[in-house]
């Protein structure tokens, strides 16, 4: 098992390492046609480092932060070049390439960016914060229990923008001798506020049921990945009633770390598509976009894994059920809504139709549902958390102009890049050109 497991990662390796050359070529075609990024015009920049695998944590906040833009001027800074093909492709917002340190201090220097956001808990992160004279504000990919939502990692930080009590109350147990009064900020859920997609089915009598699960982890203590273990027997149930509509969205990472979690997706996509040519007006959805919002809000129900999926349904006010993990190593924070959620134990998986009529059908329920919504992201109503976000910036930017203030007397931190660095370049996605300079990072993260 060893060495078969060793072979396929050392496969996976050399896909990664093509797909890489492959989007270098590419970028170097694309970057070459692209005018400069006009000098000081940028206040926010968001630092993305992953590669295109893990595009879903940046893509949530497309909406929110081209809105914010029309304020104050976002660039995104890509550090790998598959992540940055398809930034150029799809990104609503400005984007810069840096894949090395020397074009991300040419980009630093040429604007002035007074606050940066992330997404995620990358590695490469660490390169960026050696940059003062701004704030780093940690804004995360979405609300969840999950263990990664409570890593002493929040710390590296300036600020952290949370969603809402839930997840101060959840923080306030492992980060010690942290100033949360001054470094969390509530927002609730902007994204929410910008939900949007067209159906893919046509609405009908059918009961719709989202089942989304996450992938399947890394570690056993984050093992929350359902498909192999509820899916293919819950997915089969709701394909047999002739009365239930399925919209399958599993996390893009699925079956990466183990072979079987992969085939059992495959299985159930291989399921929807043969109920689907069985009968086409069931119009079952194995959706793969990277749109997530309609989904959200035409569901039904919704099942899903301990992951962000809970709370992005949470926020809707709808019924949910959640997955119990069957690792018994997997970490569950028994703290907050998981306490009261409604489980789902893989024993009972084929038994979904049951559990589905009692949950639209059950009034109890939905209250309970509506007191941790408002625990998790305070006022949903439409546009407040937006306010609530926009309000978070400019409270940043004024205590920005605060310190400029106060240290305008001090020498000024110099941002400049060694060598002969090509001018940044830009256009509705456009990127820094390459240094002839190898002296920064590899492209994307291969393990």
């Amino acid at each position: 098992m060893g060495v078969l497991r060793d072979a396929r990662k050392a496969v996976k390796i050399g896909r990664d390492l093509l797909a890489n050359r492959r989007a270098r070529g590419e970028l170097s075609q694309r970057l070459s046609k692209l005018p400069p990024l006009e000098p000081g015009k940028y206040k926010i920049a968001v630092y993305f480092a992953d590669g295109q695998v893990n595009m879903y944590q940046i893509r949530q906040w497309y909406k929110p932060l081209e809105e914010l833009a029309r304020t104050w001027p976002v660039v995104v800074l890509s550090r790998g070049a598959t992540a940055a093909t398809k930034l150029f492709e799809e990104s609503p917002l400005p984007v810069a390439y840096v894949r090395t340190v020397v074009s991300l201090e040419q980009t630093l220097a040429e604007q002035d960016i007074r606050i940066v956001f992330y997404v995620n808990q990358n590695t490469k992160n660490f390169q960026m914060f050696r940059y003062g004279q701004r704030w780093h504000v940690f804004i995360n990919h979405g609300e969840s229990d999950k263990m990664y939502m409570t890593t002493n990692q929040f710390k590296a930080y300036d600020y952290s923008l949370v969603a809402g009590d839930a997840a101060l109350a959840r923080l306030r147990k492992v980060l010690w001798d942290y100033d949360f009064d001054k470094r969390a900020i509530k927002i609730g859920r902007p994204q929410a506020d910008h939900y949007s997609g067209e159906l893919p089915y046509t609405p009908d009598e059918r009961t719709v049921v989202l089942y989304a699960p996450t992938w399947e982890g890394d570690r056993r203590s984050a093992a929350y990945g359902s498909i192999a273990s509820h899916g293919v027997s819950l997915v089969r149930a709701l394909l047999a009633t002739g009365t239930h509509r399925v919209i399958y969205r599993p996390h893009p990472r699925s079956g990466v770390v183990d072979h079987a979690y992969g085939a059992a997706n495959r299985e159930i996509i291989a399921m929807i598509a043969a109920a689907n040519s069985a009968d086409p007006m069931a119009q079952h959805v194995h959706d793969n976009g990277s749109e997530l919002g309609w989904q959200l809000s035409s569901a039904d129900v919704a099942v899903v894994d301990i992951s962000a999926m809970v709370y992005d349904r949470l926020a809707s006010g709808k019924p949910l059920m959640i997955t119990r993990p069957v690792d018994p190593e997997a970490k569950i924070d028994l703290g907050g809504y998981l306490s009261a959620c409604e489980w789902l134990p893989a024993d009972e998986a084929g038994e979904i139709v049951r559990h589905t009529d009692r949950l639209l059908h059950d009034p109890d329920a939905v209250g309970r549902l509506a007191e941790w919504v408002t625990r998790y992201f305070g006022d949903t109503t439409p546009g407040a958390a937006t306010a609530r976000f926009h309000a978070a910036v400019q409270q940043l930017m004024d205590k920005w102009d605060e310190f400029s203030a106060l240290h305008a007397g001090d020498d000024e931190q110099q941002i400049t890049a060694s060598g002969t660095p090509e001018p940044a370049v830009s256009g509705r996605a456009g990127g820094s050109a390459q240094p002839t300079g190898d002296t920064g990072e590899d492209d994307d993260e291969l393990s």
